[in-house]
């Protein structure tokens, strides 16, 4: 083979492996697990430690009220379940409107230094052995402190992430159908990693921890939520995913603001993979390492580098050697017209899912390279104005 096809397929395995082969692997090593492993699925349905429910809550007058009543609905007894609203910075009157509810507490601040130095400072104040963390505007179902809860029975847990879905009341946009088919394959990721060995990262949206493996994160952590995890996975603990704890939000209202959302997870991404250097041993962290590297990594680096490089590289292949190259080449070609198809009906408002999706995936590989450049300039803050959300 010449160089150019060596790079070629070098970039083309890259990708697919990132994508769709990872996922392909995980499935059948969870599959094969379960059968090997002998069932123990056995609860103490009267296990019901005390919880303690963080919400980081900037600027949400919005959907504190929800937020509120959906929290006081959840079905755990409430004398153990204590409810946390941290409000630092907020000045659109949240505080105010969380104080005229009762059983919750306020903890609030004038100043804003965002998420985490919020976080990090309401956690000496927690006593619980369990702490989950949710974010203002994301509905729980009801039976979500009980199922995450159960696993905690079980010493090795460390950590519990739920699962993030999507309102359906506004899939049909461009942001709805793309990120609510993006969290339904993450979806798939998580409970195969679970199922193996552990999840790597869990989202802001719901996850939650045991209280005493808390170390404060650095206050310029953009990701915390994957930090945290993480870093508890790292100290030899296993982190489960359990999906009938959910947490329900609506999609970004346009793919320009859920660019806006990846530009800053990317750059998040970069930051850390700085700080987690380590876990890209596997002869130290074995299959935790390579999970990681699969999951994670992959996708902040090499893979979106691989698939800007299989274009160019198929065009020279086209023009030396043809044949099943044009037919690769052509595929290529196809996807991105459906991309910049998905990117012409956006602007006219039209909907049509088939094209919507493409184009979700071209934005997403997009921002880790906008997230790249953002992290070596250093330009974004930890202070972050969330993404617009659709509403109807």
């Amino acid at each position: 083979m010449t160089g150019f096809e060596w790079a070629f397929w070098g970039a083309f395995f890259t990708a697919f492996y990132t994508y769709l082969g990872y996922g392909m692997m995980l499935f059948v090593l969870a599959k094969l697990k379960q059968m090997r492993r002998k069932p123990n699925n056995a609860h103490n349905e009267e296990y019901e430690p005390e919880v303690a429910l963080v919400i980081p809550a900037y600027n949400e007058k919005d959907d504190v009220g929800d937020k509120v009543r959906n929290s006081l609905e959840l079905d755990y007894p409430q004398n153990k379940l204590r409810i946390i609203f941290v409000t630092d910075g907020s000045d659109d009157g949240t505080p105010v409107i969380l104080k005229g509810y009762k059983g919750i507490e306020v903890f609030h601040k004038p100043q804003r230094q965002g998420k985490i130095s919020a976080i990090n400072r309401i956690m000496p104040e927690i006593k619980s052995p369990i702490t989950i963390y949710t974010d203002a505007n994301a509905m729980l179902s009801r039976q979500t402190v009980k199922q995450i809860v159960r696993h905690y029975q079980h010493p090795n847990v460390g950590a519990v992430a739920g699962e993030k879905r999507i309102r359906k009341a506004t899939q049909t946009k461009v942001s709805g159908a793309g990120e609510g088919l993006y969290w339904k394959y993450e979806s798939l990721l998580k409970r195969w990693d679970s199922e193996l060995n552990s999840v790597v990262g869990a989202a802001g949206e719901l996850f939650s921890i045991r209280t005493e493996l808390y170390e404060p994160v650095e206050p310029d952590t953009i990701l915390d939520d994957f930090m945290i995890s993480v870093r508890i996975a790292q100290k030899g603990y296993k982190v489960v995913y359990e999906p009938e704890a959910y947490a329900c939000e609506y999609p970004s209202q346009s793919v320009k603001e859920e660019l806006k959302r990846k530009i800053r997870i990317c750059a998040g991404g970069i930051q850390s993979m700085m700080r987690l250097n380590e876990l890209l041993n596997p002869l130290k962290y074995g299959l935790l390492s390579i999970q990681y590297i699969s999951h994670r990594v992959l996708r902040w680096t090499l893979a979106p580098l691989a698939l800007f490089m299989m274009l160019p590289l198929n065009f020279q292949l086209i023009l030396e050697l043809g044949g099943m190259y044009s037919l690769l080449g052509a595929m290529q070609a196809l996807f991105y017209l459906m991309a910049i198809s998905g990117w012409i009906l956006e602007n006219k408002h039209m909907r049509m899912k088939l094209f919507f999706v493409p184009y979700y995936f071209f934005i997403m590989n997009l921002a880790v390279f906008l997230g790249f450049f953002r992290y070596l300039k250093g330009r974004q803050s930890v202070l972050w104005v969330r993404a617009a959300r659709a509403r109807n």
